[in-house]
């Protein structure tokens, strides 16, 4: 399972995705585990995580990122600096 990240979408990308109609989820420094039941598109506008599939490599994630995480997944969230991000569960 691969955690797809597109650095810095044209805004014209972030518009057809709706992202801006997304919900938005904020959270401080932390480190948790999480599976993704569904599939999840989020666009993050601040901060700075390290996610960590089970059994996969470190994936430095932060803000201007656009990014897809595959449903069925396992991983450690490490957030380094506070996050806010718009999602949309697929």
């Amino acid at each position: 399972m691969e955690i797809k990240i597109e650095h810095q979408p044209s805004q014209v990308r972030l518009n057809q995705l709706g992202v801006f109609q997304w919900e938005i989820w904020q959270k401080e420094i932390s480190k948790f585990t999480w599976t993704y039941d569904t599939q999840e598109t989020c666009y993050f506008l601040l901060g700075d995580v390290v996610v960590t599939p089970d059994g996969g490599q470190p994936v430095k994630i932060g803000k201007g990122d656009l990014v897809t995480f595959p449903a069925g997944m396992s991983c450690i969230w490490e957030i380094t600096s506070d996050v806010k991000k718009h999602y949309c569960f697929d």
